[in-house]
C-alpha cells in the first residue's frame, strides 16, 4: 500500500484516470456529434467499412477506456480519503466539494453502467457481432442510439462537476 500513496503514484492515477476519461468522452462525442449525424450522408456501398471495421475499434477502445476511467477514478478517490464521503454527496457534512466530486462519480459510474451492460450488448447486435434475429437489429440500434445521447448529456454535468469539485472548499 506504502507506493500507491506515494505522491507519484497519486498523481500517475490522476493522470491515467483524465487519460482515460478524455479518450472515453471523446469518442463517445465522436460517435454523437460526427458519426451518427455523418451516416446518412455516407454513400450504402460504403457503409460496411463504418459497421465491420471502425465502429468494432472504436466501440472497443470506448467500453475499456469507460473502465479505465472508472477504475483510476474509485483508486484516486480512495487515495485521497475521499471514496465514502464522495460516493454520499457530502451529505455526511464533508461540504461542497464532496458533494460535487460525488455527482460527477455517479454520473460516471451510471455512464459506464450503460456502457458496458446496455450501449455495448446492443450495438453487438446492431452491427452483427452476434447473431440475432433480423427484426432486432433494427431495435439494438435505437436502443444504443438513444443511451449513447443519454451518456452524451450526463457528460457535460459530469465534467463539470470532476471540473469544479477540487477547486471548492
Amino acid at each position: 500500500m506504502g507506493f500507491l500513496m506515494d505522491p507519484y503514484a497519486v498523481f500517475l492515477v490522476r493522470w491515467l484516470h483524465i487519460i482515460s476519461g478524455v479518450m472515453w468522452i471523446g469518442i463517445l462525442w465522436y460517435f454523437n456529434f460526427v458519426q451518427m449525424p455523418s451516416m446518412p450522408k455516407i454513400p450504402d456501398e460504403q457503409k460496411p467499412a463504418i459497421s465491420k471495421v471502425i465502429a468494432p475499434e472504436a466501440l472497443f477502445w470506448f467500453r475499456w477506456a469507460a473502465l479505465a476511467t472508472i477504475v483510476f477514478g474509485l483508486l484516486q478517490a480512495w487515495q485521497l480519503g475521499w471514496i465514502a464521503q464522495a460516493l454520499m454527496l457530502g451529505l455526511e457534512g464533508s461540504g461542497a466539494k464532496m458533494m460535487m466530486i460525488g455527482i460527477g462519480m455517479w454520473f460516471g459510474l451510471i455512464m459506464a453502467f450503460n456502457v458496458w451492460f446496455i450501449i455495448w450488448p446492443n450495438q453487438q447486435r446492431a452491427l452483427g457481432l452476434v447473431e440475432c434475429a433480423a427484426e432486432d437489429k433494427p431495435k439494438s440500434a435505437r436502443t444504443a442510439m438513444l443511451f449513447s445521447r443519454t451518456n452524451t448529456m450526463l457528460s457535460i454535468p459530469m465534467s463539470y462537476a470532476m471540473v469544479a469539485g477540487p477547486h471548492l472548499m
